[in-house]
């Protein structure tokens, strides 16, 4: 079962903590989440499951940011949540979802206990300018049955920052420092060159 709007308002404080809380944002049965003003890009030729990709640091300015597709954009919720004794789960919006933009990928499934920020994995369709502080997705709660072991992974608890994946602390625990070839990005060219850069990198490297 679903958490209504008015249960999420009963339950703050206790079971559930939104940090900011705006009552304008309250749904039905959901409650949206905003977008922060910075993003995560991943500054590899080819993503290894077993490394600590690099990533850079974008700036969404006032005026927006145009993202491209074939790019995945890493993102967080301006709100910190806690949640205890029901199961937090985000959505996107349908209103984003028909601009072509996911916000989530696959992973919008979290766990009993979670506290921290909502990391974003974004993926457009086609060119879609993004502003800060929009509505992007929705919160919404299940209830749980059986006995619950709140979540305490060291990867992902109390973040304070978008988190780029955290997977290969499980593949390789004892970490890897071999250097991966980096995308040629620049500030002025943010990440619209994105195909350009890696034609050039990967030429240069061979």
């Amino acid at each position: 079962m679903i958490l209504s709007g008015h249960e999420i308002k009963r339950q703050l404080g206790t079971n559930i903590v939104i940090t900011p809380f705006d009552e304008l944002k309250l749904n039905p049965n959901s409650y949206n989440l905003s977008l922060h003003d910075e993003l995560l890009v991943y500054e590899e030729v080819v993503l290894d499951m077993r490394k600590s990709n690099r990533v850079q640091r974008v700036k969404i300015p006032q005026e927006g940011l145009v993202l491209t597709p074939n790019q995945l954009y890493l993102g967080r919720t301006i709100e910190r949540t806690e949640t205890h004794n029901y199961v937090p789960m985000i959505e996107g919006r349908s209103s984003i979802g028909r601009l072509g933009l996911f916000v989530h990928v696959t992973a919008g499934f979290g766990d009993v206990g979670f506290c921290g920020y909502w990391t974003l994995e974004m993926f457009a369709v086609q060119p879609i300018k993004i502003y800060p502080g929009v509505s992007i997705c929705q919160l919404f709660f299940h209830q749980i049955t059986g006995d619950i072991t709140e979540y305490s992974s060291d990867k992902y608890q109390n973040n304070r920052d978008i988190q780029p994946s955290m997977l290969f602390r499980e593949l390789s625990p004892d970490g890897e420092t071999d250097p991966q070839l980096e995308l040629a990005f620049h500030a002025e060219q943010r990440v619209q060159k994105v195909g350009r850069s890696l034609i050039e990198t990967v030429t240069n490297a061979s």
